[in-house]
C-alpha cells in the first residue's frame, strides 16, 4: 500500500462543506480521509498556508487532435491542464474529423491515458461531422466515453434537429453543451457590436445574437426534459434568461469564461487579434452581469474555452484571424487575481466553479476529496504572484489575451489518481 499525505493545507471542498486546514490522507490511488494523518507515509507534500482542493475540472477545452496536431495535441494539453491545476478537462468534438463515432471518443480517451497526466473526457458531436443535419451516433458515443454531446463552434441552426437532439441526450442521461449564436444576426460580425465597434469601423456580433438562441433553446428544453447547458455565456441578457429557466424549475446550467469576466471590448481598440473571440468580448455592463451570475449560482460553472491557434493564423488583419485564446495555465491564476482577491467572489464559491459544478453538470464522480474517491487534487498558493509568459507555457500554442500580466494565485502541485503528476518545482511523476 502506498500513501501520500498533504500536510497542514486549507481543505476547501465545496462538495463535502469542508473549510478548514487539515491534512488528506491518499492511499493507493484514493482519498482515505481528511484529518489528522497519523500513520507514516510514502510521500509528503507540504500544504502549510496553501489550498488544498478537488482536482480543478475543466469543462471546455479544444485539444485539436485529430487534424491539427501543430497547434495542440492531446499530450501537449494535457501538461498544460496539469500545469493550470485541472485534473480532468472536457474535450469539444470540432476536431478534424469531428467526435461523432463510438470509436473517435475511443481515440481521444486512448490518446489521454498514453500522455498520462490529466483525465480526458470527450464531448460527442450532436450532429454528423457537425453540420446540424442528421444526429450523430449518439448511443455509440456514450458507449465510447462520451459524457456530453455538442456540436461546439457551430450552432445546430435547425430547431427541430436540436429538439431531437435533445431528446436522444435525455434519454441517454448526458446534457447537451450549446453553442448559441444565430449566425444571419451576426451577419460577418468579427467583435461585439456596439460604441467600440462603430468606432473601430468593425463589423459587430450583436447581443440578441447570442439571446434569441438561448431563448431557443430554453424553450426546447423544456419541451423535451432535457438538460441544456449554455456554453461561454457572455451577455447580460443570456444570465437574465438562464436565472429565469433555472426559477421556473428547467434542467438548465452555464458556464462563464475567465476572460469575459475580465475584459471587455475596449481591448479591441488596438487591433490586436489576441482579444478575437467566439463569443465576443462585450461591454462591461455585461461584465458585470456575468460576475453577479457567477455570485448567485445562476453561471454555475467557470471554464476556460482553451482554443489554441499557431501565430500564422493569429498574426493577420484582426478581421482574417480566427476566434479563440488559450487559458488551461492562466484561468485559476486569472479566477484568483481578477475575482477572489478583489473581493468578487468567495473563495469557497470560485473552487466550487471548478469543481463541484462541472462535476454535478456531467454526471461524473469527480470534483470532491470525499472518501473512497479517486485521489485528484490541487494545491495552490493563493498568494504567489508570477508573470504570464506563454513562451514558457506547455501549450504549443500562444494566443493568450493575459501574456505580460502579472497575476496572484497559481497551483504548485497537481495530483491524479494518487500520483503527484506535477509540481511547480519541477518534481513529478
Amino acid at each position: 500500500m502506498t500513501r501520500l499525505v498533504v500536510r497542514g493545507g486549507r481543505v476547501i471542498d465545496p462538495a463535502e462543506g469542508l473549510d478548514r486546514v487539515a491534512d488528506v490522507l491518499i492511499e493507493d490511488g484514493r482519498v482515505r480521509g481528511v484529518g489528522p494523518a497519523g500513520t507514516p507515509a510514502d510521500q509528503v507534500i507540504d500544504a502549510r498556508g496553501r489550498w488544498v482542493v478537488p482536482g480543478l475540472i475543466d469543462m471546455h477545452v479544444h485539444l485539436r487532435e485529430p487534424g491539427q496536431e501543430e497547434v495542440e495535441t492531446i499530450a501537449s494539453g494535457c501538461e498544460a491542464a496539469v500545469r493550470g491545476g485541472f485534473t480532468t478537462v472536457v474535450a469539444m468534438p470540432n476536431t478534424d474529423p469531428a467526435v461523432d463515432s463510438e470509436a473517435s471518443a475511443e481515440f481521444v480517451i486512448l490518446q489521454a491515458a498514453r500522455a498520462a497526466r490529466a483525465r480526458v473526457l470527450p464531448v460527442g458531436a450532436i450532429t454528423k461531422g457537425r453540420r446540424g443535419e442528421e444526429l450523430s451516433e449518439m448511443a455509440g458515443l456514450v458507449r465510447g466515453g462520451a459524457v456530453a454531446f455538442s456540436d461546439d463552434g457551430s450552432t445546430v441552426r435547425s430547431a427541430e434537429v436540436m429538439r431531437q437532439g435533445l431528446l436522444y441526450a435525455r434519454m441517454l442521461g448526458r446534457p447537451v453543451i450549446a453553442h448559441q449564436e444565430d449566425a444571419d444576426l451576426n451577419g460577418g460580425g468579427v467583435m461585439h457590436a456596439g460604441r467600440v465597434s462603430v468606432v473601430l469601423g468593425l463589423p459587430g456580433k450583436s447581443s440578441a445574437s447570442e439571446e434569441i438562441t438561448v431563448a431557443r433553446d430554453i424553450k426546447l428544453a423544456e419541451v423535451t426534459g432535457a438538460h441544456l447547458h449554455c456554453a461561454h455565456v457572455s451577455t447580460a441578457g443570456t444570465v437574465d434568461l438562464v436565472r429565469r429557466a433555472k426559477a421556473r424549475g428547467l434542467r438548465v446550467t452555464a458556464e462563464v469564461t475567465p476572460h469575459h469576466l475580465s475584459l471587455t471590448d475596449e481591448c479591441v481598440r488596438g487591433f490586436d487579434s489576441v482579444y478575437k473571440m467566439c463569443p465576443p468580448l462585450r461591454t462591461a455592463e455585461d461584465v458585470e452581469a456575468l460576475r453577479e451570475g457567477l455570485r448567485d449560482g445562476t453561471i454555475d460553472a467557470i471554464a476556460s474555452d482553451h482554443a489554441p491557434h499557431s501565430p500564422e493564423e493569429k498574426e493577420v488583419e484582426f478581421s482574417l484571424a480566427p476566434d479563440g485564446v488559450i487559458g488551461l495555465e492562466t484561468t485559476l491564476g486569472v479566477v484568483l487575481t481578477d475575482l477572489v482577491h478583489e473581493g468578487r467572489l468567495g473563495p469557497a464559491r470560485a473552487i466550487e466553479a471548478m469543481t463541484a459544478a462541472p462535476a454535478r453538470i456531467l454526471g461524473i464522480q469527480r470534483g470532491t476529496l470525499r472518501p473512497g474517491c479517486d485521489a485528484d487534487l490541487t494545491v495552490i498558493d493563493p498568494e504567489l504572484r508570477w508573470e504570464v509568459d506563454p513562451s514558457r507555457f506547455a501549450s504549443k500554442s500562444r494566443n493568450c489575451p493575459f501574456a505580460g500580466r502579472t497575476l496572484t494565485g497559481r497551483a504548485v502541485s497537481t495530483v491524479v489518481g494518487g500520483r503527484v503528476v506535477w509540481t511547480l518545482d519541477g518534481v513529478r511523476g
